[in-house]
């Protein structure tokens, strides 16, 4: 049995930043609900490590080999966690400049679980606001549970609370996991074979 690929897409600018760790987090939970059923490989796209290809991109309309790679993964992905810190009530414009990278169609039925990081709770409504309404743009199916950490939830009172951050991680992970596992294969796509009767006529003038 083929290995289900779940790709994290971390939009993290520092480094170490809450926003890979949070992104690790959640794909350490889905890893370990997936594995259950089927085997897992999990790859990481750091868009930090990315930014300068990004802006080549818009600007040229040509992907670098890196690039390149990272969109493919993405496109190819069984399951999609994307990360992003949030600044003026809004993903960071690396984050969204990744996206409107990707081929329109590359999102289309992929499950996506959404995650944010923040100085402050009230920045979470940018999860409902700005993220979810991209990847429904993007044809995605977005799980019901999106996940947002902010500064005090790294902390013991986070975890303390009945719904504090491992629990709404445990929440989305399932949610993610389950809409993988149901999701049907991708059809393989068969090479048309073209008679040698009709390709010899193609070339007649």
């Amino acid at each position: 049995m083929s290995p289900l690929n779940l790709v994290v897409v971390s939009a993290g600018l520092s480094q170490p930043s809450s926003t890979r760790l949070l992104a690790d987090r959640l794909a350490e939970a889905t890893r370990q609900r997936l594995a259950e059923d089927r085997p897992v490989e999990v790859r990481v796209v750091e868009l930090r490590d990315l930014a300068v290809d990004i802006a080549k991109n818009l600007v040229t309309g040509f992907p670098s080999a890196a690039l390149r790679e990272a969109l493919e993964a993405v496109t190819e992905a069984d399951g999609v966690i994307a990360v992003t810190p949030i600044f003026t009530a809004s993903y960071s414009g690396l984050f969204k400049s990744f996206f409107d990278v990707i081929d329109n169609t590359a999102l289309v039925g992929k499950p996506v679980l959404v995650a944010a990081t923040g100085g402050t709770a009230r920045h979470s409504l940018a999860l409902d606001h700005a993220l979810r309404p991209l990847f429904v743009y993007l044809r995605a199916i977005v799980v019901p549970t999106a996940v947002y950490a902010a500064s005090e939830d790294w902390g013991t009172g986070g975890d303390a609370r009945t719904d504090g951050l491992p629990t709404r991680i445990a929440r989305a992970s399932e949610e993610l996991s389950d809409l993988i596992l149901r999701r049907p294969a991708a059809p393989k796509q068969v090479e048309a074979v073209v008679p040698f009767e009709q390709q010899l006529a193609a070339l007649r003038p």
